[in-house]
């Protein structure tokens, strides 16, 4: 998006705020402000226009009148406002089979390892699998039907994938499941005769896959409510801690490391790296790419350190 030059400061009433294309500056810093306490999102002077829109059309929804509309949301009186900004200014760009890399490390490498340890200890409890966040369904459906086609495990393991957003919207369209030819053009024709249903020009995701993931609200940022997501074996948090300043992504880190499991492993997206946000996690090198473990206890790490040249 093309960074534009700061705006005049409008003068006139709040109110007036709506009719006009943008905010005020000082209404753009309250706002600011408060997405940035909601989501750990700060935005930048020069993503103003981005925001300016996206604010007044939501101001415009609910009467018009600034002031009313952001006292709402400032005091938690209207949470149905205060979602519906969260939805306006979050970023969903994503396909099936992204950095499919990954997915291969995970099939051919970390779930096998996981299912030994489970057949060794006698473990029964399920597979589970963090995709957050998951926008509009791409990267946990994309999950669900690599372990179907290149995980021989499958058979005999109980898995649960659970899939989070802080955007309503997308876990919506998620959970529908049907995306464009955009969206679908990396995954094998044979997986999406077998595992999608041709409407149109569009293709479902076959109700049997829609039915196994777990699509729920879920706020990185929000201490209480990640206390609930505990004891995954892996994680999948891929390009949404750039979009944090350091003090939110460290801890969304902490959060992270808080819902995997001692030896869990977490992917981040390719331009992301642990190592410049916090220390807990030890970077661990796959055939495939570099993940991030919890360090276990009381059992060595089954993955290798990255060498000194590697860049965690």
């Amino acid at each position: 998006m093309t960074s534009l030059s700061a705006r005049p400061t409008s003068t006139g009433s709040a109110a007036a705020g709506a009719a006009s294309d943008q905010l005020t500056d000082a209404q753009f810093l309250r706002v600011r402000e408060w997405v940035y306490r909601r989501t750990g999102m700060r935005f930048a002077d020069s993503k103003r226009y981005f925001v300016d829109k996206r604010v007044l059309s939501c101001v415009r929804d609910h009467g018009g009148d600034f002031n009313a509309w952001f006292a709402s949301l400032r005091t938690g009186a209207d949470e149905r406002a205060a979602q519906a900004l969260v939805n306006e200014l979050t970023v969903n760009e994503t396909y099936f089979l992204r950095e499919d890399h990954q997915f291969d490390s995970l099939v051919k490498h970390v779930l096998p390892q996981v299912a030994a340890e489970r057949r060794a200890t006698g473990d029964t409890s399920p597979v589970r699998i963090l995709s957050l966040p998951c926008s509009t369904g791409e990267e946990p459906y994309s999950i669900a039907l690599r372990l179907l086609t290149d995980w021989a495990d499958i058979a005999e393991m109980d898995v649960e994938i659970v899939a989070g957003d802080i955007d309503t919207r997308v876990l919506d369209q998620a959970r529908r499941g049907e995306y464009g030819q955009r969206s679908v053009q990396k995954v094998p024709p044979a997986v999406l005769r077998e595992h999608f249903e041709r409407i149109g020009d569009r293709y479902r995701v076959a109700e049997d896959i829609r039915g196994a993931i777990d699509f729920t609200l879920m706020n990185i940022t929000d201490t209480e409510a990640m206390r609930s997501f505990r004891d995954f074996d892996v994680a999948f948090c891929r390009n949404l801690l750039i979009y944090f300043d350091e003090v939110s992504a460290r801890r969304a880190a902490e959060h992270l490391f808080g819902a995997l499991r001692p030896g869990g492993l977490l992917f981040l997206g390719h331009s992301e790296s642990m190592s410049r946000i916090s220390p807990i996690f030890d970077a661990v090198r796959l055939p495939d790419g570099i993940a991030y473990q919890r360090p276990a206890t009381r059992m060595t790490s089954r993955y290798s350190r990255p060498s000194n040249g590697a860049r965690p």
